[in-house]
C-alpha cells in the first residue's frame, strides 16, 4: 500500500515516539537496527521527517533524533504519508489503470472507492503516540 520509503519512515518515526516518550534521543544506527531498515535509505528519509519538522534532529555526542510531546501527539499518519508518498493512496486505481474515476471507472472502481474513504479516515485520525503507545503496551517489535 505506501512504497519501501514511506513503510520505513512510519518505522522510524514509531521507534523514535517510543524512545522519545522515555527522554531518549536515537542515532540513525539505532533506528536502522531496530526497524530493520537500511542505514543510508534510513539517513535518507530522517532528511525528509526532520525538514518536515516531524522529528527534531540534534548533532553532536550527544545528539541523534527525538519527537517532543507535541510532535508525538499532533502528527496524524496522513501528514507522513502525504509527505513521502504524495496523495497517490487516495487516487490511484485499484487495477493500476491510468485513467479511472466516477465518470471511467475501472471494474473495481465503486467498491475501490469505499476501501480508500476508510483509509483516510485511519490516516486522517491515527497519531504516532497512539502507534507508538500500542507498540509499547502489547509489545509489538517494530523490526518486521
Amino acid at each position: 500500500m505506501f512504497s519501501k520509503a514511506c513503510e520505513y519512515g512510519l518505522k522510524a518515526l514509531v521507534y523514535i515516539a517510543t524512545q522519545s516518550a522515555e527522554n531518549k534521543r536515537v542515532k540513525i544506527g539505532d533506528i536502522a537496527e531496530n526497524t530493520g531498515t537500511p542505514v543510508a535509505f534510513t539517513a535518507k528519509i530522517l532528511g525528509t521527517l526532520t525538514k518536515h519538522e516531524f522529528v527534531d534532529s540534534l548533532k553532536g555526542p550527544y545528539g541523534g533524533f527525538e519527537m517532543t510531546k507535541k510532535q508525538r501527539d499532533e502528527i496524524k499518519l496522513s501528514q507522513v504519508v502525504n509527505a513521502i508518498d504524495g496523495d497517490s493512496i487516495y487516487k490511484a486505481c485499484s487495477m493500476g489503470m491510468s485513467e479511472c474515476s466516477d465518470e471511467n471507472p475501472c471494474i473495481l472502481h465503486h467498491k475501490y472507492v469505499k476501501v480508500r474513504n476508510e483509509i483516510r479516515k485511519m490516516l486522517e485520525t491515527t497519531t504516532i503516540s497512539q502507534l507508538a503507545e500500542k507498540a509499547k503496551k502489547d509489545q509489538i517489535a517494530i523490526h518486521i
